[in-house]
């Protein structure tokens, strides 16, 4: 009998000596773990507050512009066509800067500061790291984006009530279109949350996100004409457009298309942010 020992759990008994609870890591703490670090930064209620601003005034300011041009010779053909959701989503385009720039932060910025380090130290499977940090600020932005054009299309069309511009909220499209501007915003911070992650660089995360939103676009403008038609659309910057667009034309692509398209270039950022992370050091 003296031979004997007691084979108890050693980390139940290492336990009970610390008198400390055992905590595993689970989905739902590192979730809780991104959306404390997120909101604990003074630069996302700074950036959040800056892309809700850009989506709500730039859109009063254009709704503004085309009541006090309407009639007016000198007003341009293509914004005469615009629409009242056209008109107050014209801010999604700075909007995307600020929320896209953040989600580089979210990511990048930990890199830059060291402290992926001990993200990773507590989490070391590391992907989780990624999809939970993609899917908190994703869903910030989101609801961000959703709020300022709701908030932007109330506003601007009022302003425009009486105009040839003039939409009701309940004219078809126009709800699609809010709803879609909102998912596109959002994913533009997944993309950019994304590129933090795989170039590990804010300034240079930075810069690939405004030369696809930005600079490509006005690129593409130089190539022949036929390639334009097969290429153009498929941007990202053009097939985000497509989601909240009330109407289209044989040079864009559909909202549904367009909707599908943007997945998947927001699946290819997150695959080579994922793959960055396997494979390289911390």
């Amino acid at each position: 009998m003296s031979t004997l020992t007691e084979t108890g759990n050693p980390t139940g008994s290492a336990e009970a000596a610390s008198g400390r609870p055992a905590y595993r890591v689970t989905g739902r703490r590192v979730l809780a773990s991104e959306w404390a670090k997120l909101w604990s930064l003074r630069s996302t209620w700074i950036t959040l507050a800056l892309g809700l601003l850009f989506l709500v005034a730039f859109g009063v300011i254009a709704a503004s512009r085309y009541t006090s041009m309407t009639g007016s010779p000198r007003m341009d053909r293509d914004f005469a066509r615009s629409t009242a959701l056209s008109l107050s989503l014209f801010g999604a385009n700075f909007a995307q800067l600020a929320l896209g720039v953040l989600g580089v932060l979210v990511t990048a910025g930990e890199y830059s500061t060291g402290m992926i380090r001990s993200t990773m130290a507590a989490v070391p499977r590391r992907l989780p790291v990624l999809w939970c940090k993609a899917a908190v600020y994703g869903l910030v932005a989101l609801v961000v984006g959703t709020v300022g054009a709701w908030i932007a299309f109330l506003v601007g069309s009022r302003v425009v009530a009486g105009t040839p511009a003039a939409l009701a909220l309940g004219h078809p499209g126009v709800v699609r279109g809010l709803l879609g501007a909102g998912l596109y915003l959002g994913l533009v911070g997944v993309i950019g949350a994304a590129l933090g992650a795989l170039l590990r660089s804010v300034a240079g995360g930075i810069s690939v996100l405004v030369a696809v939103f930005m600079l490509v676009p006005g690129l593409a403008s130089l190539l022949p004409s036929s390639w334009q038609a097969d290429l153009t659309p498929y941007l990202p910057s053009n097939a985000g457009q497509a989601m909240y667009a009330l109407t289209h034309d044989a040079t864009t692509l559909a909202p549904g298309t367009g909707l599908l398209v943007f997945l998947g270039w927001t699946a290819l950022a997150l695959a080579g942010a994922a793959y960055r992370l396997r494979r390289g050091d911390v």
